[in-house]
């Protein structure tokens, strides 16, 4: 199974890890998972943070990303493709985030589970073809 995370899962699995439900922990532990993160991801961090809109517990963005690096987190860039395509996600009132959906289209496009804890992607992006674990 392929899992992008979501970026709180990101921070969660790097910082965290009482946060994450037990048996999300043992799906994320599996020997048939592969856990990735997005560049996407990164990017959201680095701008929440420079607008501390998020609180990274003492940590650097780099720190961040040297961490992720050094786990057995895979990575996946944005492509030309899914930026070209994103527009084919349907815009919904209640979530507009600009991260989350290309994280969403993104695990659409390469036939990813998303693990997300944020019940808006749950409640919204489900009916569009994205295979979410929560």
């Amino acid at each position: 199974m392929k899992i992008l995370i979501d970026t709180h899962y990101l921070i969660w699995i790097l910082n965290n890890e009482k946060c994450i439900p037990h048996s999300i922990r043992e799906i994320l532990e599996a020997d048939d998972t592969e856990v990735f993160a997005s560049a996407v991801n990164f990017w959201e961090i680095s701008l929440k943070a420079a607008l501390g809109k998020i609180d990274l517990k003492g940590h650097t963005v780099s720190e961040i990303y040297r961490t992720a690096l050094k786990s057995n987190i895979g990575f996946i860039n944005l492509t030309p493709d899914e930026s070209i395509s994103f527009s084919n996600l349907p815009v919904i009132a209640e979530h507009k985030d600009p991260f989350d959906r290309m994280l969403v289209w993104q695990a659409i496009k390469n036939d990813f589970y998303f693990l997300t804890a944020d019940s808006k992607i749950v409640n919204n992006y489900a009916k569009f073809e994205l295979k979410i674990l929560k």
